[in-house]
């Protein structure tokens, strides 16, 4: 009984070790969350969220599935910050719909062009000057939060690899996810050169948008209407071309 107990007590221990060790891995996920949202967004609120996917992680993580601690917290983490956001339904109807208005003029132009449109050509589009479409852009920042997060194919690899129960080890899910994945290649391959850059810098190399405007030299503002325009052109794209009900 007395060695069941020290054990369980060092069990608590590591427990509690391990939450503090990562403790700095939530704040910055969190920050990072937080600089594309309105300033009505309270980063304690995001970080509070964010230790309830770490104390999952740490409780539910299998060393077995050959993934690295940290790479299992993260995922909980960003996970449980978003679905935390999700609930509150914190972006007004207003800008999701003029988000949806800029998606549907930029599906409308390619369609009509047989490219990527210009910004010109989406403000004439919605009747706006450009100025107005780029405010805009920048109003809506943060509605399309969580689209891209997993994007990649190593992402994608490694959440299938931590969750073997769930229903993303089904083949057809699998399928699924890989022409997710196709699609989303072309249609950032399709991006303007700077969009694609943007996109880049932001969510393969982690860089903030402050970071991402001293290497391209442009203003912070202006990086932050790049990533929304690309993300409404992809988000365009998947509207066109993916069944209705998928890759939302």
């Amino acid at each position: 009984m007395r060695s069941y107990s020290i054990a369980t007590e060092t069990a608590v221990e590591e427990r509690e070790r391990l939450i503090l060790e990562h403790l700095p891995q939530v704040r910055l996920i969190a920050r990072r969350i937080q600089e594309r949202l309105p300033e009505t967004v309270s980063l304690d609120d995001l970080i509070s969220a964010g230790v309830i996917g770490l104390i999952s992680a740490i409780d539910n993580f299998d060393p077995g599935h050959n993934v690295k601690l940290k790479t299992y917290a993260e995922y909980k983490i960003r996970g449980a910050i978003l679905d935390s956001l999700r609930g509150l339904d914190w972006a007004p109807r207003q800008k999701r719909r003029q988000a949806r208005e800029i998606e549907a003029a930029i599906a409308v132009l390619e369609q009509r062009l047989h490219r990527a449109p210009t910004e010109e050509e989406i403000a004439s589009e919605l009747g706006l000057d450009v100025e107005e479409y780029r405010e805009r852009l920048v109003e809506i920042r943060g509605l399309n939060i969580g689209a891209l997060e997993y994007a990649s194919h190593e992402a994608t690899r490694d959440v299938l690899q931590f969750m073997p129960d769930s229903e993303d080890k089904l083949p057809l899910a699998q399928l699924e996810r890989s022409e997710l994945e196709k699609l989303l290649a072309q249609a950032i391959e399709a991006l303007p050169a700077m969009e694609q850059t943007v996109l880049s810098l932001y969510f393969q190399e982690g860089l903030t948008l402050r970071e991402i405007a001293l290497i391209v030299k442009l203003h912070e503002s202006r990086i932050s209407q790049l990533k929304s325009q690309a993300i409404l052109r992809i988000r365009a794209q998947f509207q066109k071309r993916w069944p209705a009900g998928h890759g939302r």
